[in-house]
């Protein structure tokens, strides 16, 4: 049988032909393994390199700080070192991993109660050891330290390959994983795979064994214990730091649970339950990381919360917008049609996709510099002429999106919308759409009474570990090149939320079920350590601030640095040839991206182009948190990157791209281009974990090879990834999406606008016709999707282009900006997943394509469509999620008195549980539907050798004597 590739070339252009070499794929896996041919080095797992888990003495803070300012300078220098070293690197074959995250339990049988098991180092170290001495097995697997004292992560020995039976390999090796932390199991230890232990926070100081007391210098909180936090130094000084910088605890409070019986609820002035308020179509919002003023007005027993399609979901609770202020194009000069771009203030950019009047741009003011704003593409643009007769840029609606008839789109040959109406000009067509925007937009069902009392009591936290101690389950993917790897950043940048509320598994936190499903929102204010004056409040350094930290703690920064992206990453090719070296998404980068501008000048002027310097001057808005003695000035900026991934891996986004990290000898591996996934949640199963993670690499070929794009405005995915945190979201909510995925044509009329579906030709019978080809520029030509492999003319006039772009996405509608307001549009989960009218197919039914295409092979295709089926039942409703598994379970339990706590029985009845679901011992059908997992046992964790050692005459009989008692022996004798 013949391997078949998980190829990314599009099916437009031919395909050439892998050589596969096994390559690290995941980012935290990477320094462990040292591969030759049929050699594996085995590494301590404290020895991770690129800053991650380094053995040493952290500075405390005070120390900290003074070297914050050369740490943040030295990391951007040794960024620009390594992006001019690897920037070429090209060619390399998709490899890939996983990471797993357990927890570790004791079960105290007699008292019906469960706790901490905080002997992970030890587990891990054994099992470490063990892989070692089973080096010679195909599968293996490497443990590496996580936050808590109780967890351990999982990854494959070696990476997954390109190829389709690699996706086989996914659900054997979590299986193996499971088998071989099983067997490092004490009696009455468990390792189910759950999102959080039930009750953390929540018994005082009989909440792990050994019993560690209440508090500590480290995190000083009220609920755990700094005995808890795994040992390795890092963590405990990540704990401090975060905490001292931030000049309080952190605080986390998330919506409690609306039961019967829930004391906080009752008689609570003013509450409005959600379904009254929101109505029965809308999400309950958490937002997440903008709870100070409702801690300021309720306390921390409360939090304020928000629906779905109002009118206040892109507001922040201070009053800040989420979205940017958007600026009309319009220079007001006899003959001017626009503006050219700055790479500065004052420095004009000779590019073609310069502003036209009539272009709606995205930017805000640069307090220094009066006079000027910064768009989200990186560029400048000046607001009036030098001496402020001529006005340029003018502030329009949020809404508002270009009307330019001169060019629709910026940098595309394809008009992605044709207008129905007759031709206005800009001013008049501004004032229209601003008269029609109050007609749709959707609001609250909430009177203004009740939204002043939408107000929740929370289940409140203090300590990073309620948030670092979640388990999650993540992928990396190595990128054929740094163009394809920054284009997955921004599709799987949007697939986060989507991908989230669909493995949602964290309902229940502190011994109380929550009014949300996910995890994320709980880590990202478990480790935010902004300043007041950062997160917008009064308070923090006086002003003019803190001079040695980043912005002087006082600079605005609108998210938690752990949080979804701010911006989008790709613009397509960079060639020095290519017309498209600044095509950028100016359009869909609609939220703050506060940026270190120094840094963006230092970026700017190595020659790096504007969105990836906006990206890192972006990250490096932050301060290191984990600064070591003798590892300071000591770090040489042109060949190690130690500083560079000190804030890189303390920014903790929903998708994390990753540079190939330096290589300290000739026989160290190969690392290309990676991105990292990050945002779904564990599963209880090891089938589930598999389906999820092969979904979403096959979801990234599909994407790559028939050159689709998911791309909406960011403000949007933010929404999502609130939705996303919903009770029961995955079948309840709704999402925004892109409405077309591939270039569109003429020929619908929805929303006013002349556009179709190229998906709508297969739905409609039309496969056969062959869609026009429009003029173009130069020798870029609009591909036929009709064509062969062969045949299509793409970019510099050869096959698969002279830049790696193929010509196809170079006309898509794409990141290449215009009017793309009806470009996206609410879907369910349903919808997304299987498809919506004859314009959205669905993203299982194009895995379903993708598969064909590439001729799957029968073994692969039958595990693949049980993994699609189970997928598609799950965002159906037909089966639930983990979280609505686990909400369930707790509220049909019959100790529970419908109060929203979860006790100690109940907790230890629910681990049980979850470790019988996920070892095969007990049937979930509402949550696996007709899958039966089989049994994991921890005598199967590693091979058995063929032994011919001699054994005795009296282990003969006794070996003799329990296979007689065997029932099929006794029934055949």
């Amino acid at each position: 049988m013949r391997q078949k590739t998980l190829t990314s070339p599009v099916i437009f252009r031919s395909t050439s032909s892998f050589v596969h070499l096994l390559l690290v794929a995941s980012p935290l896996i990477a320094a462990l393994l040292s591969r030759s041919a049929g050699s594996v080095a085995v590494v301590s797992a404290f020895s991770l390199q690129m800053g991650l888990l380094k053995v040493g003495t952290p500075q405390p803070w005070p120390t900290s700080k003074r070297n914050l300012n050369y740490v943040r300078e030295a990391g951007v220098r040794q960024f620009i070192s390594t992006y001019n070293r690897v920037k070429d690197l090209k060619g390399d074959d998709l490899v890939w991993g996983d990471e797993i995250e357990y927890g570790i339990f004791v079960l105290d049988d007699e008292n019906k109660k469960v706790r901490l098991s905080l002997r992970a180092k030890e587990i891990m170290d054994n099992l470490n050891a063990n892989e070692g001495i089973h080096s010679h097995e195909a599968e293996g697997c490497n443990w590496v330290p996580e936050y808590g004292a109780w967890m351990v992560e999982a990854t494959p020995a070696r990476p997954y390959t390109g190829y389709s039976t690699d996706l086989l390999r996914v659900e054997r090796n979590m299986r193996l994983r499971r088998k071989r932390i099983l067997a490092e199991l004490k009696e009455g230890e468990i390792a189910p795979t759950v999102a959080v232990f039930p009750l953390l926070g929540a018994m005082k100081d009989d909440g792990s064994v050994p019993p560690t007391p209440l508090g500590g210098p480290v995190t000083e909180s009220e609920y755990i214990g700094d005995g808890i936090i795994n040992p390795h130094p890092r963590f405990g000084a990540l704990s401090a730091n975060i905490r001292k910088r931030r000049g309080e605890k952190v605080n986390i409070r998330v919506p409690l649970f609306h039961d019967t019986h829930t004391p906080e609820y009752a008689n609570l002035p003013g509450f409005v339950p959600s379904p009254q308020c929101c109505g029965d179509e809308n999400i309950l919002l958490w937002r997440f990381g903008k709870g100070d003023l409702s801690r300021e007005k309720y306390g921390n027993g409360f939090v304020i919360v928000g629906c779905s399609n109002s009118a206040k979901e892109f507001n922040d609770n201070t009053g800040d917008p989420i979205t940017l202020q958007k600026w009309l194009v319009n220079v007001e000069c006899e003959g001017c049609k626009g503006l050219f771009y700055r790479s500065a203030p004052g420095v004009i950019v000779a590019d073609a996709d310069w502003p036209r009047n009539g272009d709606v741009v995205v930017g805000s003011e640069i307090p220094d510099v009066p006079g000027w704003i910064r768009l989200q593409n990186g560029y400048y643009l000046p607001m009036y002429s030098d001496d402020g007769s001529i006005n340029f840029l003018h502030k329009v609606s949020t809404e508002t999106h270009s009307r330019n008839k001169q060019r629709e789109t910026l940098g595309s040959e394809t008009p992605l919308f044709r207008s129905t109406t007759a031709p206005t000009t800009a001013m008049e067509e501004l004032d229209l759409k601003s008269s029609l925007e109050t007609a749709i937009k959707n609001v609250s069902i909430c009177s203004d009474e009740a939204q002043m009392f939408n107000v929740r009591p929370a289940i409140h936290m203090d300590a990073m570990a309620f948030g670092m101690g979640c388990c999650c389950l993540q992928i990396t993917f190595q990128a054929t090149d740094v163009e394809e790897s920054r284009f997955l950043f921004d599709q799987l940048a949007v697939m986060a939320p989507i991908m989230m509320a669909l493995t949602a598994s964290t309902p229940v936190l502190k011994g109380r079920l929550a009014d949300t499903d996910c995890r994320w929102g709980i880590i990202s204010e478990g480790v935010d350590d902004r300043t007041p004056a950062e997160r917008g409040r009064e308070g923090g350094p006086d002003p003019p601030g803190d001079p040695e930290m980043a912005g002087k703690g006082r600079r605005r920064l609108y998210k938690s640095r752990y949080d979804s992206i701010s911006t989008y990453l790709y613009q397509g090719a960079s060639t020095e040839d290519s017309h498209m070296k600044n095509r950028i998404l100016n359009m869909y980068n609609d939220i703050p991206v506060p940026i270190d501008e120094d840094k963006y000048r230092d970026l700017r002027e190595a020659g790096i182009d504007p969105l990836l310097s906006q990206h890192i001057a972006h990250i490096f808005v932050r301060d290191p948190l984990v600064i070591f003695d003798g590892a300071v000035e000591e770090v040489d900026d042109e060949t190690q990157t130690e500083h560079f991934e000190s804030i890189q891996s303390t920014n903790w986004q929903t998708v994390r791209w990753k540079p190939p990290p330096p290589r300290s000898g000739p026989n160290d591996p190969h690392i290309g281009w990676r991105t990292e996934f990050r945002s779904m949640e564990i599963q209880l199963t090891d089938f589930e974990n598999a389906a999820f993670t092969t979904f979403t690499t096959l979801l990234t070929r599909v994407i790559l090879t028939f050159d689709l794009n998911l791309y909406i405005p960011l403000s949007r995915v933010d929404a999502n990834m609130q939705r996303a945190h919903g009770r029961n979201a995955a079948v309840k909510g709704k999402f925004f999406f892109r409405r077309h995925m591939a270039p569109l044509e003429p020929g619908d009329d929805g929303f006013g606008e002349q556009y179709a579906s190229m998906f709508s030709r297969a739905v409609n019978g039309k496969k056969g016709e062959t869609l026009p080809t429009i003029p173009s520029e130069g020798t870029f030509n609009r591909l036929d999707t009709n064509a062969t492999d062969t045949s299509i003319e793409t970019v510099d006039g050869g096959v698969n282009g002279g830049d790696g772009v193929s010509a196809k996405r170079r006309v898509a509608p794409n990141a290449s900006g215009g009017p793309e307001e009806n470009s996206y549009e609410e879907m369910t989960m349903a919808e997304i997943m299987t498809g919506k009218g004859d314009y959205f197919p669905g993203l299982i039914p194009l895995v379903y394509a993708y598969l064909d295409h590439i001729q799957c092979d029968s073994v692969t295709m039958e595990r693949m469509t049980k993994y699609l089926d189970f997928i598609e039942k799950r965002a159906t409703g037909q089966l639930v999620t983990p979280a609505t598994w686990v909400r369930s379970f707790i509220r049909n339990h019959e100790d529970y008195k419908f109060d929203s706590v979860v006790s100690d029985s109940i907790a230890y009845d629910l681990l049980v549980a979850c470790k019988e679901i996920g070892e095969g011992q007990r049937a979930a059908p509402e949550l696996l539907g007709d899958v039966v997992i089989k049994p994991i046992l921890a005598t199967d964790a590693y091979q058995k050798k063929l032994d011919s050692k001699r054994v005795n005459n009296g282990q003969i009989l006794s070996l003799l004597e329990r296979y007689s008692a065997r029932k099929t022996f006794a029934e055949t004798h």
